[in-house]
Parts: structure tokens; C-alpha cells; sequence
């Protein structure tokens, strides 16, 4: 490959990575485009987990063998089983050596060379392939794992040319995956409730909107789950800010574990003394068991008033639900109705007979139902 074919492959991969919608997107992108840079007919990019003394692989690409997968779920190897590996990451690179790429062939070391990586030799011949390229990635000046790509049996065997290209390669993989964590941790903070670290209101339009789409199109469950967390307002004024706020917090970590009772719910914080589960899936009787939960534990949290809560799901006769709003009001609507009746337990949207009072309250126009609300909340004020 002459200098302006590299050069567009460099760019070429660059430009893959920067377009990609997240880590796997991204991960797929810098193995594709080093194959194609390499003239490579298999890759994969690793990890190297420390704690777990592993390198694991994040994508396969390419003539994929029997077993490969191209995301796997744990397909991962033992550093010490891979000797320059250990070598470069304990050795070399710990003592400020730069980062290098080694060759391997199905064939073996090659004469008056020490064979590196007998694992390697093996799973080449194993998989029908003829020789590999493999080159450390370096991440914010530490190894971060390799970049893996291999050429089928009876294929030209990689060169010390190949191998400079594939250090080049890494480095602009290095980049990629620098540029996407900036993105993902742009991505995590707009829709992350800074206090709580739960999601917050943008996390949750968008997934309702999501999870009405696919009841409106495939019929799934959607039910939402609305508090509001009693008596915030009285520990700010007696016990301070610091208090309230890790009263909020404390109630986030009881969403959360409830949450968890619901594979997949969203756990968020809407604002101020507001919070709310989302969940796709789970039936109704489900949910309300969880926000049930959610009003014993947040009893015992010691400060507060518990929490007022509300349920609205799709699977309870409270009407056809074509809009995201419909739901959140009438899940809004469950909740002020437990809040002005002090209801230990959640009220459920739907599930007072045909002239359900939520039903009613939620599909009122507004200025009535905010009017119901005050009715609501002045017929229990102190």
C-alpha cells in the first residue's frame, strides 16, 4: 500500500470513529477500519482489565471463526498467557519504552527469533488463519489494551511495514476512543441529575416518548411511576440545605433499589422534590408492587414525611394512551391524588371502577385540574 492509501486509511478510520453513536459503534469502527488499512480479512480490539489481570475482547470484525461473536459476552484471556503482552505492559512500556507491534505467524517464530506467544501460534492455526499484527493502544499515557488484526491462511504474511502501520493505526484508535468517552461523558451529564445521579427530566422525555412508540406499535406495557417526596420543604427550613439534600439523595438510592425490582426501569429525579420510574415490560401489578416498596422504605428514612405516590400504566383500564403526556399526566394526577389524601400507599390510575376520580382529574383541561388540585391539597393543609 503506498503512502497516499495509508494516509486515506488513517483518515478514513478517523472519520468512522468520529461518526460513531457510542462505545460499540466506536469499537466497531476502529477494528473495520485498521482490517481494511492492514488488508486484513479478521480483527478485534481488547481491553486490558487490569483488576482482573485479562485482556477482554470488545468486537470481532471481519471472516469471523466457529464461536467468535462480534460483540461477546465474556470472551477473554489471561495476560500472562501472553508473553509480549506481559513483557510490553509490565516491562517496557512501565520502564517509558514507546509502544510497538509484533507479527505472528501459524508457522511460528521465525528462525533466530524467540517465539513470543505460543496461544496466539495456536489459535491462528485453529481458526484457519495465516499470520496476525498485533498493536498496543495507549490511552492518556497508559496501555489500554491492543489492537488485533489477522489475515486468512495462504494470505501474504504481514511485514515490519505492516506492522509501523499498525502502531500509526493504534494511535488514531487511541484518539477515537479518547474523543468518544468525551462524548458519552457529555451525553451522561445532560441527562444525569447532578445531586441524585439519577437520570433527570431530558433522560426521561426522551425514554417515555421511546416506550410509548413501541406500546402504540408492539403493544408493550408502559407504566409510570410519579413521588414526590413529603415534607422536603419543612428539613430545609429546620435542618438546613445540607440535610434536605441528603434527604434527596437518600430517597435516589431507594428509587433506585426499588427500580431494580423491574428489569430495565428508569430511575429519575423530574426536579426539585419530584422523582419517577419508567418501565417497558413488567405488567402493571409489578410496578405497583415496586412503588408500593417504594413507600415502606421511604417511611423508615428517618427524616421527611415519606413519599406521595402515583401510578399510571397502560396495562390498568385508564384508556387509550397515543401520547407520552397522556401517561405522565395521568401518573402526575395518581400522585397529587395520594398526596391530598396523606395515602401511605400508591394510588393507581384506573383502578376505581368506570368513573375513576384520576382518570377524570388527568383528562380534565387544565386550568380545571389544577383547580381539582388545589381542592385536593387545601381540603388536607395543616
Amino acid at each position: 500500500m503506498g503512502e497516499d492509501s495509508r494516509l486515506a486509511a488513517v483518515v478514513a478510520l478517523a472519520q468512522g470513529m468520529a461518526a460513531a453513536h457510542g462505545s460499540r459503534e466506536a469499537w466497531r469502527a476502529a477494528a473495520g477500519g485498521a482490517c481494511r488499512a492492514l488488508g486484513g480479512h479478521f480483527a478485534a480490539l481488547s481491553v486490558w482489565e487490569r483488576e482482573l489481570g485479562r485482556l477482554r475482547v470488545l468486537v470481532n470484525v471481519g471472516e469471523l471463526a466457529e464461536g467468535e461473536e462480534e460483540f461477546p459476552e465474556d470472551e477473554s484471556y489471561p495476560v500472562h498467557q501472553f508473553a509480549e503482552i506481559t513483557e510490553f505492559l509490565h516491562e517496557r512500556w512501565a520502564g517509558g519504552g514507546e509502544p510497538d507491534a509484533w507479527v505472528e505467524t501459524a508457522e511460528g517464530a521465525p528462525p533466530g527469533r524467540a517465539g513470543y506467544c505460543h496461544q496466539r501460534v495456536a489459535a491462528l492455526r485453529r481458526r484457519g488463519r495465516g499470520c496476525c499484527v498485533v498493536a498496543p493502544v495507549v490511552l492518556h499515557g497508559r496501555a489500554w489494551g491492543e489492537l488485533y488484526v489477522a489475515r486468512r491462511a495462504g494470505a501474504p504474511v504481514f511485514g515490519r511495514g505492516d506492522a509501523d502501520f499498525a502502531i500509526v493505526l493504534a494511535a488514531v484508535v487511541a484518539a477515537g476512543l479518547a474523543q468518544t468517552e468525551r462524548l458519552e461523558e457529555a451525553r451522561r451529564l445532560a441527562f444525569t441529575d447532578a445531586l441524585t445521579g439519577l437520570a433527570n427530566r431530558r433522560a426521561v422525555d426522551a425514554r417515555l416518548d421511546e416506550a410509548v412508540e413501541r406500546h402504540r406499535r408492539d403493544g408493550a406495557v408502559v407504566s409510570l411511576v410519579v413521588c414526590d417526596l413529603n415534607g422536603l420543604k419543612r428539613v430545609n427550613d429546620t435542618l438546613g440545605h445540607a440535610v434536605g439534600d441528603r434527604l434527596l439523595e437518600r430517597f435516589g438510592s431507594v428509587l433506585s433499589l426499588c427500580g431494580a425490582m423491574l428489569p430495565g426501569a428508569l430511575a429519575a429525579r423530574l426536579g426539585g422534590d419530584e422523582f419517577c420510574l419508567l418501565a417497558v415490560g413488567p405488567s402493571a401489578d409489578e410496578v405497583v408492587k415496586a412503588a408500593d416498596e417504594v413507600c415502606r422504605r421511604a417511611e423508615e428514612l428517618g427524616i421527611g414525611d415519606g413519599v406521595a405516590c402515583g401510578v399510571a400504566s397502560t396495562e390498568d383500564p385508564i384508556g387509550p394512551v397515543r401520547t407520552a403526556r397522556r401517561l405522565f399526566r395521568l401518573a402526575d394526577a395518581a400522585q397529587y391524588r395520594a398526596k391530598a389524601e396523606r395515602a401511605a400507599r400508591p394510588v393507581v390510575a384506573g383502578r376505581e371502577g368506570p368513573d375513576d376520580a384520576v382518570v377524570r382529574l388527568a383528562d380534565e383541561p387544565s386550568r380545571a385540574r389544577d383547580g381539582e388540585r388545589r381542592r385536593f391539597r387545601g381540603r388536607h393543609s395543616p
